[in-house]
C-alpha cells in the first residue's frame, strides 16, 4: 500500500491542476445530490484537501 501512496502523491504534485479541479467536481457533485444541504462542510472539505496536494495551489 505504501508504494500506491506514493504514486499518488508524486501524480498529485505534477497534477496539481488537475487534482484540485477534479476535487473541485466531486465536491460539486457531492453537493448536487445532498440538494446543497451541506455546501459549506463540502466546500471547507474539498478546500482543505486541495490545500495538502501538489503544490498546494488551488482552483479557487
Amino acid at each position: 500500500m505504501g508504494d500506491f501512496m506514493d504514486k499518488a502523491k508524486d501524480f498529485a504534485d505534477k497534477h496539481d491542476k488537475q487534482v484540485d479541479q477534479g476535487m473541485e467536481k466531486a465536491g460539486d457533485m457531492a453537493d448536487k445530490r445532498t440538494g446543497g444541504k451541506y455546501d459549506d462542510k463540502i466546500d471547507k472539505g474539498v478546500d482543505q484537501a486541495q490545500a495538502r496536494t501538489g503544490e498546494g495551489d488551488q482552483v479557487r
